[in-house]
């Protein structure tokens, strides 16, 4: 693949703006990563007590669940800063510049449109658990609106980073698809 998962894969230009975005998505993954972290210490630590201690556990596998989750939710534009998602870029490589920024646009603005409605549904999602005062149906019955904050949230780190993208690639500040021309 020719786009490379390095930090400087998506270029800011100087331009504050796209500075500030990467600043967020840089945030978002460190988040996500110490959500990681988290979720194999608590299943580390429900393994002993289920194993050594042999006593029954009450709020991990929920913990690590939501944990999981949220990482990944919150860890969506992380990744997309970097480009670490898997891509094909044999369409894009075969084109000319032209048609490349114009593919590059489409496909952006389709990014962009479809995580706006995840953005919609998902704070409708969230804000309907708020107002119900939803709880899990475990004995530990946390408060549903606690994890599922992740799903706004998520989508709309996600969202700010497909438009900086967008605002990058318009502005030449990056290429498309991260493609300098050949």
């Amino acid at each position: 693949m020719a786009g490379h998962s390095n930090a400087s894969s998506a270029k800011t230009g100087g331009n504050p703006f796209l500075r500030a975005v990467a600043a967020l998505s840089t945030l978002a993954g460190w988040c996500s990563a110490a959500m990681i972290v988290a979720a194999v210490g608590i299943t580390c630590q429900m393994i002993f007590v289920r194993s050594v201690l042999n006593a029954s556990t009450v709020w991990q596998t929920e913990a690590v669940v939501y944990l999981v989750i949220a990482a990944t939710l919150v860890g969506l534009p992380y990744v997309q800063r970097l480009r670490g998602h898997v891509n094909v870029d044999l369409v894009p490589l075969a084109l000319p510049m032209p048609l490349r920024r114009a593919l590059a646009t489409v496909t952006l603005g389709l990014s962009i449109a479809i995580t706006a409605l995840m953005l919609f549904y998902g704070f409708e999602y969230w804000h309907f658990a708020w107002d119900r005062g939803w709880t899990s149906d475990t004995v530990w019955a946390v408060p549903l609106w606690i994890p599922y904050l992740s799903i706004p949230v998520g989508f709309a780190l996600l969202l700010l980073q497909l438009v900086a993208d967008m605002v990058a690639m318009l502005t030449r500040v990056d290429a498309p698809f991260g493609l300098e021309d050949a």
